[in-house]
């Protein structure tokens, strides 16, 4: 008799333990599932078509700021330039958390003909071509870019995110734009 209630005792917690490991894996397979129809909810034309602008701008910017540390004659031009680098690689982070998200995850590449056009640029002919086409030119498309999608993107997520930014793009170009007036004045 001794053995026979070991035996089922064995058997109960033999039992017990592939219900609960049945129980493990159907919740892991649940996750998974939830996880996929996140990552496979498609985003609007629209939504794809920021991430790709946003992304792209971003890149550029903080390519040419890099740049624009070893390349600029200015101290005002290399400081905006390292602010440029920490807030644009932030703003990179944050979008590069919802590309994820929606199963993206190639980054994006900076406007080569930009960083071309600035690389063999020194000095004071390299700080004018950043401030003009970076620093102003780009910040002024940054700002429309992202008052488009916080005012008419379809992914929550992406219009609250474009929301955010907006003031700080926004300043970036108040200041770009006053870099520019103080270089052409002097």
């Amino acid at each position: 008799m001794p053995n026979s209630s070991m035996s089922y005792a064995r058997a109960v917690a033999l039992s017990l333990a592939v219900a609960a490991a049945s129980a493990s894996a159907a919740q892991a397979q649940t996750e998974r599932a939830a996880a996929s129809a996140v990552q496979s909810e498609k985003l609007s034309p629209v939504d794809q078509q920021f991430l790709q602008d946003a992304g792209q701008a971003g890149a550029t910017e903080i390519a040419a700021s890099k740049l624009a540390l070893t390349h600029a004659s200015d101290r005002q031009v290399r400081e905006f330039a390292q602010r440029m680098i920490v807030d644009h690689t932030k703003l990179a982070r944050n979008l590069d958390v919802l590309a994820k998200r929606h199963g993206i995850t190639a980054p994006p590449a900076a406007d080569s003909a930009v960083i071309g056009s600035l690389q063999n640029l020194q000095g004071a002919e390299f700080d004018k071509a950043y401030i003009e086409k970076v620093a102003v030119g780009g910040h002024q498309k940054a700002v429309e870019l992202f008052r488009k999608e916080s005012e008419s993107g379809n992914d929550t997520a992406m219009k609250a995110a474009a929301s955010k930014a907006l003031p700080v793009i926004s300043h970036h170009y108040e200041m770009a734009q006053q870099l520019a007036k103080a270089k052409a004045a002097s």
